[in-house]
């Protein structure tokens, strides 16, 4: 019998949206802020954590980031202390370092003193076996805001509703 040459594998693609793979999201923040910009930035993470992060043992619902002596800071996010750590285990609030271009910090620096804007984190997420997080520039809404999007959302929804019915021929 002759061996026969199986085919390679397939490499994996090195599109960025293909290698992400999201752990968490703060599906409130857009509800609650109006973005204005966008940063994607490293995360100085221990061990343990990074463990109990892949296992997606996480929220991000009171996690906000400050700027403090040239350093911008991860506050409020809950990680799941690791099931199987040991002495090992981290901190489930600590404050996390988040790392991010020099040129970047000083101008979150400049936006973040102007009244009303914070920086709130929108994802979490593993590209390229390296976790990042998408930092939002934001601005509070007001309640009326609020209201108004969920108005408008309300209003396209049932527009939809109407679209699919008429197409059902109901």
């Amino acid at each position: 019998m002759a061996k026969t040459k199986s085919a390679p594998a397939k490499a994996s693609s090195n599109r960025p949206e293909e290698r992400r793979k999201v752990v968490a999201t703060n599906r409130k923040a857009k509800y609650d802020y109006q973005i204005l910009d966008v940063y994607e930035a490293g995360i100085a993470l221990q061990g343990t954590e990074v463990k109990s992060l892949r296992a997606g043992h996480v929220s991000l619902n009171d996690a906000f980031a400050t700027v403090t002596d040239g350093e911008v800071w991860l506050r409020g996010l809950h990680i799941q202390e690791y099931d199987f750590g040991s002495w090992t285990n981290h901190e489930p609030r600590r404050a996390r370092k988040l790392l991010l271009h020099r040129s970047e910090i000083a101008r979150l620096v400049g936006k973040t003193r102007e009244t009303g804007h914070t920086l709130v984190p929108l994802s979490l997420y593993f590209s390229g076996g390296l976790c990042k997080v998408e930092l939002a520039l934001a601005r509070g809404k007001a309640k009326h805001d609020k209201r108004e999007a969920m108005a408008e959302r309300d209003a396209k929804r049932e527009a939809e509703r109407v679209v699919g019915r008429r197409i059902k021929g109901w």
